[in-house]
């Protein structure tokens, strides 16, 4: 099973240059993996496919999903994560929230 190039790639080609197989091409300037030439790195001395570890986004080089459910899956875990992971900015918000209620209630209450 072969690996294709995201939407989320940056076109930085860490890929292309880690690929062991030399199975990504540039393309329209993006680039794209053969699947032809791409073997998953299976057979060599690397334990994961390098074009997904060497990606600095990560999710620039995704496994190509046979199955019409499975792919439905992985994008539905994939998006409810997103929704409920709390981000590192949320902490900061609720404390300015707070600040700023507490003050403003101060205000209304001093007038």
């Amino acid at each position: 099973m072969a690996y294709k190039i995201t939407n989320k790639c940056i076109s930085c080609d860490l890929c292309k240059n880690v690929c062991p197989s030399n199975a990504i091409k540039i393309i329209d300037e993006r680039p794209w993996i053969d699947p032809e030439l791409c073997k998953n790195c299976i057979d060599s001395v690397y334990s994961v496919p390098q074009c997904k570890a060497g990606c600095p986004t990560y999710d620039g080089c995704v496994k190509i999903k046979s199955d019409y459910w499975e792919n439905w899956f992985d994008i539905y875990k994939n998006l409810k994560s997103q929704l409920t992971h709390k981000n590192d900015q949320t902490e900061y918000w609720e404390k300015w929230f707070n600040t700023y209620s507490q003050k403003y209630s101060e205000q209304l209450q001093n007038s």
